[in-house]
């Protein structure tokens, strides 16, 4: 089993001189997760048989269902979302992935190359 290392991203600012801001992946994939359920027409964040088997067991990750890459102060992220039945699903992901491009840019400073949405499931209204 590969052991999932947690990467940091310094932030450079020489306007203060104080000192430098790091942030770690993880924070920018709880970001892009939280601001891609955001949009109207997603039900949730998808995540791996792993982090599916983990949530049962107490552990809720933040993380669920979201990919990122940060090289170089570019960020690609992955999303695995489920939808609620009815919406567009060309027109839904556009506005993911310009809500997630635009809340990590305004968020971190980080600029976004890439974000893939992948469309994992359909969630029926409930009672019907």
């Amino acid at each position: 089993m590969e052991k999932n290392e947690k990467q940091v991203y310094t932030l450079e600012n020489e306007e203060s001189g104080i000192g430098s801001v790091s942030v770690a992946d993880d924070v920018v994939a709880v970001i892009a997760g939280l601001a891609a359920t955001e949009v109207e027409g997603v039900s949730a964040m998808a995540g791996n048989i792993t982090n599916e088997l983990m949530s049962k067991v107490g552990y809720k990750s933040l993380t669920k269902g979201v990919k990122v890459d940060i090289k170089g102060g570019k960020v690609k992220t992955e999303l695995a979302i489920t939808m609620d039945y009815g919406y567009n699903i060309p027109a839904t992901s556009s506005k993911v992935q310009e809500k997630v491009k635009s809340t990590i840019e305004n968020m971190t400073g980080l600029e976004v190359t890439d974000v893939n949405v992948r469309i994992v499931g359909v969630q029926m209204q409930k009672g019907k």
